[in-house]
């Protein structure tokens, strides 16, 4: 199992030069989540929420203020985050097994344990079996699986994930929104979902960030105290998330 991190974001302030002007994109960001907890984010488009992943996951340095994990400032990318896009980014000249094991190419790790390691990952997403086939040839759950695989294989301390099944139709979604939260819990990681998904947001997040635009700053932060697995037709859920869809209805009125 994967060692959690803890994530400490502190005053973030972060803007654009926009031909020759000052655009704010994130103002005032303050958020500390724990070691294994699984926050989500949402916002409409704009409010900054892809750059806050961004930041996190180090692409970009120039901001103000502090994001630290377990107490050291983020600087650059490192095998101790993990990331998954919402295009799987998969070789197509590599088969499943050959992607995952991109992972683990700068791991320092006898040989015999990447392969072990690049196994047991390829069974944590459900793909036994289908290690030596090539993206053209599995469908794009699967190769969103694959993705999720390589984000882990190192044991990341962790897991981005940036609209990782909107490209995706609704029942494979539906599946995979499921099986993440088996992984997560399986691997005891660390994870922030950013999401435009507020139903998917509910069943994923134990707690749900809540952003607003124009900078993008917190609006709110609700907690999800269901157990898991979550029954989305639960009268609870349903209440839950309709108060976080409650905050966007508020904006388009402020916008009116």
């Amino acid at each position: 199992m994967a060692h959690a991190g803890t994530i400490d974001i502190r005053s973030l302030n972060k803007q654009y030069a926009v031909k020759g002007k000052t655009l704010p994109v994130l103002s005032d960001i303050s958020l500390t989540i724990p070691p294994g907890e699984f926050v989500s984010i949402v916002g409409s488009s704009g409010c900054g929420k892809s750059t806050l992943l961004r930041l996190v996951i180090g692409l970009e340095a120039d901001y103000q203020g502090e994001i630290l994990l377990d107490g050291k400032r983020i600087v650059g990318t490192s095998l101790d985050r993990g990331i998954v896009f919402q295009e799987h980014r998969l070789f197509p000249w590599l088969n499943v097994e050959q992607n995952v094991a991109l992972g683990l190419l700068n791991a320092a790790l006898p040989e015999a344990e990447k392969r072990r390691t690049i196994q047991e990952h390829i069974e944590l997403v459900g793909l036994k079996g289908f290690e030596q086939a090539f993206p053209h040839q599995i469908s794009g759950g699967m190769s969103q699986r694959v993705a999720i695989a390589r984000a882990l294989v190192n044991r990341p301390e962790v897991l981005l994930l940036d609209e990782p099944f909107g490209a995706l139709d609704a029942l494979t979604r539906t599946h995979l929104q499921q099986e993440l939260q088996r992984i997560v819990q399986a691997e005891g990681i660390t994870a922030i979902l950013v999401t435009h998904d507020v139903e998917e947001a509910v069943y994923l997040g134990d707690r749900v960030v809540v952003m607003q635009p124009r900078p993008g700053r917190i609006k709110r932060i609700v907690e999800v105290p269901l157990p898991r697995p979550r029954d989305r037709a639960s009268p609870v859920f349903t209440a839950i998330k309709d108060d976080v869809l409650s905050e966007f209805s508020h904006d388009a009125q402020a916008a009116a």
